[in-house]
């Protein structure tokens, strides 16, 4: 999950819900919460965060490379089938 910049400047940034149990903590739902300037947090997290179309095109890219490195497996488990 990333850090989101929407356009009015506002973060979206992922939040984890915990469970204890016990010694290891448990992650029960993921979700984003949003937090403007004032928040403590706002500016180390303004310097990692992506907005909306930047994150579009780093998924369009994911899925581009997965075409790929589909196709390449095909290939070799064709030529390793025979």
């Amino acid at each position: 999950m990333y850090v989101i910049r929407l356009p009015d400047g506002t973060l979206r940034v992922p939040h984890g819900v915990l469970l204890d149990s016990g010694d290891e903590g448990r992650v029960i739902a993921d979700a984003y919460v949003e937090i403007g300037p004032n928040d403590p947090d706002y500016e180390r997290l303004l310097d990692q965060s992506l907005t909306e179309e930047e994150l579009e095109e780093r998924r369009r890219g994911w899925r581009e490379g997965d075409a790929e490195l589909q196709a390449a497996f095909e290939e070799w488990k064709a030529e390793n089938d025979s």
